[in-house]
Formats: C-alpha cells, sequence, structure tokens
C-alpha cells in the first residue's frame, strides 16, 4: 500500500472500528441498537418506486444514458429550485445530475482543484468534504465550527495565515455531523467573503427539507450574485429516502457546472435511466411524501433528547438533520469519543458514531443517527441508563 500515493494520504477509517466492535457481538448473538451509521431505513414512497419499476421494462431504457442528467431530469431540478425558492436555474448550463451527492461533489473537487491548492473545511466534517481534497492532491485547512467560536473570525485570521491564498471552500449547512443551522444573512457574508477573496464556494445541501420547529433551510443560491462564485449540491437521499438509488443534483456557477459535465462525461454514462424517471417524479410529484417522512425523524428526535435529558445526558433539539450531536458526559470526556463509542457498544449495546471521525475538532462528541424506530430508541436509553 505504500506505493499508492493517494492511498497514503487517506488514514485509516475511524468507523470500521466501531463497526467491527459492532459485527462482532453481533455475531456472539447480542442486540446490538445501531444509531451510528446515518442509513436510513424508511422506504422510498411507493408513487417513486413504482415509476421506477414501470420504466424498468421499458427496454428503451437499458441503454448508456447521459452523464449529466436526461433533459427532463435537469428541467425537473430547475423547476423544484424555482417552486422552493423563487431561484431560476437554466437546466442546459446551470443544472447537472450527479450519482448522489458524494460523487458530484468527490468529481467536481477533481475537476477543479491541483496539487497544492488550499480549500478551507469547517471542521467538524462529513469526511468527503475534507477527503475529497487529499484525494484531488489539494491542501486542506480545518476551520473551527462550534457554537463557542466565530466562524468568519476564523474564516478571516486562517485566509491571512494562507499562502497560497485558498482556491475553494466547502461547506453544508444544516450541517452534518454538528446539526448547525444557519440563515440568509450567514449565505450573504459567504459569498461577501469569497468574493472579495477570490474563493469558489461549494455548498453541501444533503437536508434541505429534514427540518423541524418551523425552522426552514435556505439555499445559498438565494443570495443575489451567488452564481458568480458558488454551486450547490442536492440529494434525494434523506428528503425522499432514496439513499441507496443514489441520486443528486448539482446548481449553480456556470463554469464549475461545465467542469463537472467535463469531467464526468469521462468517467460515467450517469444514472440508470429508470432511476432518472424515478428521480423526475419524486421531484414533480406529490411532496406530501416528505412531510412525512420529516415527521418520523421529528418524532424520532424527539423520543431520543427526551430520553437522553431525562438519564442525565445533556443534550438540545436539533432544529434539522436526521442526527443529535451529543457532548459526551463530563465523567467520560477524557476517554475521547472512539473508546467512548467502544464503551456504549460494551456495555450499553448502542452503536454510535466517534465524533473523532468527523475531524480533530468534534471528539468531545458522539452522533446519534435517527435510524431506528421509537421502541428501538426507548430500548436504547434504558442501556445508555447503565453508564449515567
Amino acid at each position: 500500500m505504500e506505493e499508492f500515493h493517494r492511498i497514503q494520504r487517506l488514514p485509516p477509517y475511524v468507523f470500521a472500528t466501531v463497526n467491527e466492535l459492532k459485527m462482532n457481538a453481533r455475531q456472539a448473538g447480542e442486540d446490538i441498537i445501531d444509531l451510528g451509521m446515518g442509513n436510513p431505513d424508511l422506504p422510498t414512497p411507493q408513487h417513486i418506486v413504482d415509476k421506477a419499476s414501470e420504466a424498468l421494462y421499458n427496454p428503451r431504457n437499458h441503454r448508456y444514458s447521459v452523464s449529466r442528467g436526461v433533459p427532463h431530469l435537469r428541467e425537473a431540478i430547475s423547476e423544484w429550485y424555482g417552486k422552493r425558492f423563487d431561484i431560476d436555474i437554466d437546466p442546459d448550463s446551470e443544472a447537472i445530475a450527479t450519482i448522489g451527492a458524494k460523487e458530484g461533489l468527490s468529481h467536481l473537487a477533481l475537476a477543479i482543484l491541483g496539487p497544492g491548492d488550499v480549500v478551507f473545511v469547517p471542521s467538524p466534517a462529513y469526511p468527503i468534504h475534507p477527503y475529497s481534497v487529499i484525494i484531488a492532491g489539494g491542501d486542506l485547512r480545518s476551520i473551527p465550527l462550534s457554537p463557542d467560536r466565530d466562524f468568519f473570525e476564523d474564516l478571516q485570521a486562517a485566509t491571512k495565515l494562507t499562502w497560497p491564498r485558498p482556491k475553494m471552500m466547502i461547506i453544508s449547512f444544516p450541517h452534518n455531523p454538528t446539526t448547525t443551522v444557519i440563515d440568509l444573512d450567514f449565505f450573504q457574508k459567504i459569498i461577501d467573503f469569497a468574493k472579495a477573496n477570490d474563493i469558489l464556494v461549494v455548498h453541501d445541501f444533503a437536508y434541505a427539507d429534514l427540518t423541524f420547529d418551523g425552522y426552514k433551510a435556505p439555499s445559498i443560491m438565494q443570495i443575489k450574485g451567488a452564481k458568480d462564485v458558488a454551486v450547490e449540491f442536492v440529494s434525494l437521499s434523506k428528503s425522499y429516502s432514496m439513499a441507496g438509488w443514489r441520486v443528486g443534483f448539482c446548481v449553480g456557477n456556470q463554469r464549475m457546472i461545465h467542469a463537472l459535465t467535463r469531467i464526468k462525461s469521462y468517467l460515467d454514462y450517469g444514472m440508470f435511466q429508470p432511476i432518472q424517471i424515478a428521480a423526475i417524479t419524486a421531484l414533480k410529484g406529490d411532496q406530501s411524501c416528505v412531510k412525512e417522512i420529516v415527521n418520523t425523524y421529528r418524532e424520532r428526535r424527539d423520543v431520543l433528547c427526551d430520553g437522553l435529558n431525562r438519564i442525565g445526558w445533556k443534550v438540545e433539539k436539533p432544529k434539522a438533520t436526521m442526527f443529535v450531536w451529543a457532548r459526551i458526559p463530563d465523567q467520560y470526556q477524557e476517554m475521547g469519543s472512539l473508546e467512548f463509542a467502544k464503551k456504549l457498544i460494551r456495555e450499553t449495546k448502542v452503536a454510535v458514531s466517534p465524533g473523532i471521525g468527523f475531524g480533530e475538532y468534534g471528539d468531545e462528541y458522539v452522533r446519534f443517527a435517527l435510524v431506528e424506530n421509537e421502541h428501538r430508541t426507548r430500548q436504547a436509553i434504558r442501556g445508555l441508563r447503565n453508564i449515567m
């Protein structure tokens, strides 16, 4: 492995340690409640499945497709932005379908970054955000994202200390794993900062719909002039419970969209066409299914957070995402998140994600994913009570 340059730059996957412990426990016959991986358990809405099934039997859909998405899908993406945010997106030059947001973001980094290009990424972060930069040969700079720090002060300080000047910034709000939410003023500052410093912005908007208690997540595209410097990725994985289908899209700056289109034309033929047809149905069809999915996550959030607070593990209810970002109880802080996550599996039969897996600023936390039903979540609370 030491001969493979890119693999050398990737550290061992922290989550693999917890996964191995979890699997060993299950093989030994133990019932482990898995609140670690954010893998949606809710079924894809039936009308989307039916459309995919219908398209599957049409032999015209068995051929190579289009790497940037069929025209009707890009038009549906444009319509979705228009209805949702009152934003005009040109389906030909400002939109591209991707094989999930993760693939699109990774290939965008590969398309526009070169060796030594500096990229700012908040920390903690969803792993593909920093590691897409590393895989592309770029130079990563972490910006702390914490309630007790000023993100823009840290951003300004990092810019002054960085040479060569940063080329790009990758952000994501609502945020995974911290569940941080922002308003339009935050995005205005981001766009102003990016233009003043000649920085490109990539916004991962995976949790656009998973918001609670009256909060509505803004799109960075709502800011005037955002298309001059920014693109935004959206995923159907959470909103429509289509995680395994691998459907996403990117909109915004024409130069960046063109670069992603160009590199994808060499690397893939796009999604299987019945999946693209199902995605059109998801975006243009009845949206009541999204509300039902969001309500399910909200109910699970309430059961988990109320239960944790009841046993003395103080957490705040997140306003968005399908996660709860919980600071490790004081009596276990010195263990660090990886050892604490191991302890939870061994002693409480509950699996969580260690915060260190999301970056150096996450080690005081663990992440719960809202991927078990309310009965199993209550069972997890009873197990966690044993260590409190």
